[in-house]
């Protein structure tokens, strides 16, 4: 199961949509937004992406609060299962406690992983750019004893994105 995680789009939707299309370009199945999306076109983008996807609203998102019966966007913190794995989502970082396999957030604009009792937790970091120069996104990759983590950045000044990886034996 191949997944792709991104967070803190803000205004950005172009940078929403290349991310997007990169992800889909590693072969995920499912894209998770953790929140600030901001603009109701980057909820389009999951939309029209033809993935399975699902969002949180994030502290900046009041103003798609009224579209959450039109697109797959939830309030924080939100459960579900993607196959036999439990998933907790969430914007803001409050909830980092271990009750789902994998915990996902988002806020902070900074890539975070981490995994310690038998939990994944993982902050995918910045679409926007805002905080640095980066577009950044993570795949995740679960295989039956293994998640394996591929964190994509691009400097806004360059064309290609480069990548980090990291595995977590479970």
């Amino acid at each position: 199961m191949i997944i792709g995680i991104l967070s803190d789009s803000h205004l950005k939707s172009d940078y929403t949509k290349e991310v997007i299309d990169y992800l889909k370009l590693q072969g995920c199945e499912y894209l998770i937004h953790a929140g600030d999306l901001c603009i109701e076109k980057n909820l389009q983008l999951l939309e029209e992406s033809n993935l399975k996807y699902i969002a949180v609203f994030g502290n900046n998102d009041r103003a798609l609060l009224e579209l959450s019966s039109k697109y797959n966007i939830k309030s924080e913190p939100y459960y579900f299962k993607i196959k036999n794995k439990r998933f907790k989502l969430m914007h803001l970082p409050y909830h980092l406690t271990p009750d789902a396999d994998i915990v996902i957030f988002g806020h902070t604009h900074i890539f975070e992983k981490d995994y310690k009792n038998k939990t994944l937790f993982l902050n995918p970091g910045e679409v926007c750019a805002r905080e640095k120069p980066l577009i950044e996104c993570v795949k995740l990759e679960i295989k039956e004893n293994e998640y394996i983590i591929t964190r994509y950045f691009r400097d806004i000044n360059e064309k290609n994105f480069k990548k980090e990886e990291y595995k977590y034996e479970q």
